[in-house]
């Protein structure tokens, strides 16, 4: 009798895409309760058809993206990778994922060789240890009995990575609350020791919980069938190497909303502080109109 293939088992490998022809790959969908692809998936995926692309000296840096179409998790995604500059110690990669014809996803990737310099980075929040907070089982139990059919569907499915906020104020309350959020994350399967696969996998969790930041101040949440809630562009800075043995803080807050937008940034540390990758990101967040 064959094992069941766990939750990080099947991102890694949706994550190993499929080489159709030079610059040119398609990869699978990961159907994880939503009618739409996680734009983690798509990032990620994006990303990896980039590295492929890439001289092995060399890892990414940044990336900045544009969600243009919702992505349907029914049909493969192709990547189409145009390789835009191969200098002496960067190379830059600009990737679209194409469904249906048409673009869904455009992505311009940053790659450098290792080099020593400059060292610095802000201080980690003090926030209790991931030990002392809800697991993801406690939650289910505690909140989504009463909860809409997508909440129900997207919790209860194993997923790849495990979330524990710091928080769950805003699960409870419609009171208007700081635009801010500590939540720990930590992979729930082992993830290789390559470096590139790591940054996609950081690349993939860097999309969860961002935009429900932003709604803080609003006293809603991305759940909130009255919402029309989407990511618009997505951007990240890859400081330093991830090792996914241990839990990550995702210290996130929301500096404005306006124009049916909110904008959010978030930094990622390690338990013990060092600084691994800073994020930013703006969705849209708009009433549906009445029905």
């Amino acid at each position: 009798m064959s094992r069941k293939q766990t939750a990080m088992e099947h991102l890694i490998e949706i994550l190993d895409l499929e080489q159709i022809e030079e610059n040119l790959y398609r990869g699978l969908c990961s159907k994880i309760g939503w009618q739409r692809v996680f734009g983690g998936q798509v990032i990620a995926q994006a990303l990896t058809a980039a590295q492929r692309s890439v001289e092995e000296d060399r890892f990414v840096h940044s990336l900045h993206a544009y969600f243009l179409r919702p992505g349907d998790p029914a049909v493969p995604i192709l990547y189409e990778v145009e390789r835009l500059r191969d200098g002496t110690s960067f190379t830059t990669r600009r990737v679209v994922a194409v469904q249906h014809g048409k673009a869904i996803f455009a992505m311009s990737a940053s790659f450098q060789v290792d080099e020593p310099g400059f060292d610095h980075q802000i201080a980690m929040p003090q926030v209790t240890a991931p030990e002392k907070l809800m697991d993801e089982a406690s939650m289910r139990a505690l909140f989504l009995a009463n909860a809409p059919d997508n909440v129900r569907r997207y919790w209860s499915r194993a997923r790849p990575v495990e979330i524990r906020p710091t928080s769950l104020v805003h699960y409870m309350t419609k009171d208007k609350l700081e635009p801010k959020q500590d939540v720990w994350v930590r992979a729930t399967g082992p993830v290789p020791a390559d470096r590139r696969l790591q940054a996609a996998v950081l690349a993939y969790l860097s999309d969860m919980t961002l935009l429900d930041t932003s709604l803080y101040a609003h006293g809603t949440s991305i759940f909130d069938q009255s919402l029309q809630v989407a990511s618009i562009d997505h951007a990240m800075w890859f400081h330093r190497p991830v090792d996914f043995s241990d839990w990550l803080l995702y210290s996130q807050d929301s500096p404005s909303a306006s124009g049916a937008r909110g904008m959010t940034r978030g930094n990622l540390f390690t338990r013990s502080g060092e600084l691994i990758a800073s994020v930013a990101q703006e969705g849209l967040i708009r009433r549906k109109p009445p029905a």
